[in-house]
């Protein structure tokens, strides 16, 4: 006929939306129930944190709002309510009968107590940074480009040393170090270390304390975090045994170390075989490098758990960005696993890597020339 047009496409019909089996859907909805009062609940840890709410609490036996809002000088309609919320969130015990609270001596161990090896308040921080910054990593969804640890919002670098200080104050000494061939000994005696990525000194600082001897280089490209960390050390009293220095991992001043650390930071890194071989080249003959790293199985399905939910969340929103926002931008990620993660320390020029310690949230290797 005049005016058709026979090669016009035909829109083909969207697929039938498959049947709702009725108890899966139920069940899928009560789990995002229990994870959306999580998510709504995290910012009130991060006021009970701040305001010493639940170091008001810890060993305090039953306790009502007005007694907590006169111990915290806050107010007492708005305690009310957040006791009320973590309640609910099974975060502290209620007795109907008394209408008082209790913190719990394990639920104190996990929000009040900072010296405790189950300390967790701290990671609310960084949960706060991944909210307050997710504009910019949409953005970076969108154009590839990377978000640099800098740019990030302040609270994550405190709550960064808040959440890993509890492993490395628990482990490091005591566990992690001794499981290095010949190290303690070294460090006894008097050793050379360097801490790459030191962040705010945490792990510096908690060498520096166990070994009095030995001399300590805590670097970081952050210059804030430097800051701190020399502040950190002059409180601790170890200030004439660490130097800090602002520098990244290819860039530190190469000083024969008899020990050389990353904590958490190489699948930060944009090029972390390029960090391995600045640290092979850095070290004494019979160095050794310690490289401390989430922990993570080698594929994917390993680390469908609880602790691969967490760090699969902070590598998509603070280490990946970080890491394809510097030269090379390699991206391992947090979950990386202990066979890639070898391949990157060979590939740097290491003929020796092993696993040397393990917790539920991180893996230490040892690595050798």
């Amino acid at each position: 006929m005049p005016g058709a047009n026979p090669a016009a496409p035909t829109e083909a019909a969207p697929p039938a939306a498959a049947p709702l089996d009725g108890d899966r859907l139920n069940a899928f909805v009560g789990k995002m129930l229990g994870d959306m009062g999580a998510v709504f609940s995290g910012a009130l840890v991060l006021m009970g944190d701040k305001l010493g709410l639940y170091k008001a609490m810890a060993n305090a036996g039953p306790i009502g709002p007005q007694q907590l809002a006169l111990r915290t000088q806050t107010d007492e309609r708005y305690v009310r309510e957040w006791l009320s919320a973590m309640a609910a969130s099974g975060y502290m015990n209620y007795d109907p009968k008394t209408e008082r609270y209790t913190l719990s001596p394990e639920q104190a161990a996990v929000l009040a107590d900072e010296n405790s090896p189950a300390f967790m308040a701290g990671a609310f921080d960084i949960a706060s940074a991944m909210y307050r910054d997710e504009p910019k990593i949409t953005a970076a969804f969108k154009s590839g480009r990377g978000v640099g640890w800098h740019d990030h919002s302040q609270c994550l670098f405190r709550g960064t040393e808040r959440f890993f200080k509890t492993s490395y104050r628990h482990h490091l000494v005591d566990e992690w170090l001794p499981a290095l061939e010949g190290v303690v000994e070294k460090l006894r005696r008097g050793a050379r270390v360097a801490d790459v990525g030191c962040g705010h000194g945490a792990s510096t600082i908690i060498m520096a304390q166990a070994f009095p001897n030995s001399r300590f280089f805590g670097f970081d490209y952050h210059d804030g975090s430097i800051e701190q960390a020399r502040a950190a050390a002059m409180e601790a009293g170890v200030a004439g045994q660490c130097e800090f220095a602002v520098a990244d991992a290819r860039s530190y001043p190469a000083m024969n170390y008899d020990l050389i650390t990353f904590f958490d930071c190489l699948h930060d890194m944009g090029d972390p075989v390029g960090a391995a071989r600045h640290a092979r080249s850095s070290m004494a003959a019979d160095g050794t490098w310690m490289i401390v790293e989430p922990m993570a199985g080698d594929k994917v399905e390993d680390n469908l758990n609880p602790v691969g939910r967490i760090y699969y969340a902070a590598s998509t929103m603070l280490c990946t960005p970080a890491s394809k926002s510097q030269d090379v931008g390699l991206a391992l990620g947090a979950q990386a696993g202990e066979r890639r993660l070898a391949e990157v320390i060979r590939s740097g020029g290491f003929g020796r890597v092993r696993a040397a310690a393990t917790t539920p949230f991180n893996m230490v290797l040892e690595a050798r020339p």
